[in-house]
């Protein structure tokens, strides 16, 4: 069995290897070391790729996990204003699906009702791309500064993880 990786910061398990951006980051693969992400603290740092153990899902591009919800969303920005369903959500952003014309690079305030009590969770954001599945947004500001965003992502990650590990593995035939 191979190691797990943990934060360096707060010492979560909850790490997923990330995209190079810098070009030491890229000369760091020489060395087999390759950055991660924290999906706890959002902390970024570099770690040997060498004896982990190997994720059940393929490599994503992704920085954060993707956790599969459905809220309620409205959102304005200029003079364009539009509500939809959140489809999943993570530290960094969301996918949505509206009926709403949108354009890449535009930027709006989401209101995202949680289902609770509550008053909405409020974000800025800026679409990235709009597809069959529906608008990508990525969150302006990191989920850490928006407490009640951070910390109903890590509520909602926390349960997904519990249910996924619970879920048993279905055998592949070759």
């Amino acid at each position: 069995m191979g190691r797990l990786l943990s934060c360096p910061q707060c010492s979560h398990e909850k790490v997923l290897r990330s995209r190079p951006l810098s070009a030491s980051e890229r000369m760091a693969a020489l060395f087999l070391l390759a950055p991660f992400s924290c999906q706890h603290c959002s902390c970024r740092f570099m770690a040997s790729r060498i004896g982990l153990d190997a994720p059940r899902h393929p490599v994503d591009r992704r920085e954060h996990l993707r956790i599969p919800v459905r809220l309620y969303l409205s959102f304005s920005g200029g003079k364009v204003r539009g509500e939809g369903t959140v489809l999943d959500l993570s530290m960094g952003g969301c996918i949505i699906k509206s009926e709403t014309q949108v354009h890449v690079d535009d930027i709006f305030y989401l209101e995202i009702a949680t289902g609770q009590q509550d008053r909405p969770i409020e974000v800025a954001a800026m679409v990235r791309s709009i597809s069959s599945r529906g608008i990508a947004f990525k969150f302006l500001r990191a989920a850490q500064d928006n407490k009640r965003l951070l910390a109903f992502v890590q509520a909602q990650t926390a349960d997904h993880l519990q249910k996924s590990a619970a879920a048993p593995e279905v055998p592949v035939k070759s």
